[in-house]
């Protein structure tokens, strides 16, 4: 059992280089030149609010129907504000 050699690093060299080709598949993929965010000016933009861009497809916005009065008081305690609430901007 002494002059036994360990052999079969195959799996290893294998195992690495299926590593090395996916992470540079990834950097290539999401860092490539074809991957820029395309930065326009505000003024290009056609509308500035959502608000405008639905009404502008015909969109309308609806009231949601009033909560019932008879509604339980959910059990626990009250929510409470935070202690320094910053003041409006």
């Amino acid at each position: 059992m002494k002059d036994r050699k360990r052999q079969g690093g195959t799996p290893l060299v294998v195992a690495a280089v299926v590593a090395i080709l996916g992470v540079s598949g990834m950097l290539i993929v999401d860092h490539g030149p074809w991957n820029k965010p395309k930065v326009r000016a505000a003024e290009t933009a056609n509308y500035s609010t959502t608000g405008e861009a639905a009404r502008a497809v015909g969109a309308t916005v609806k009231q949601t129907a009033p909560t019932s009065p008879l509604e339980p008081v959910p059990p626990g305690p009250k929510p409470v504000g935070p202690a320094n609430p910053s003041p409006p901007q």
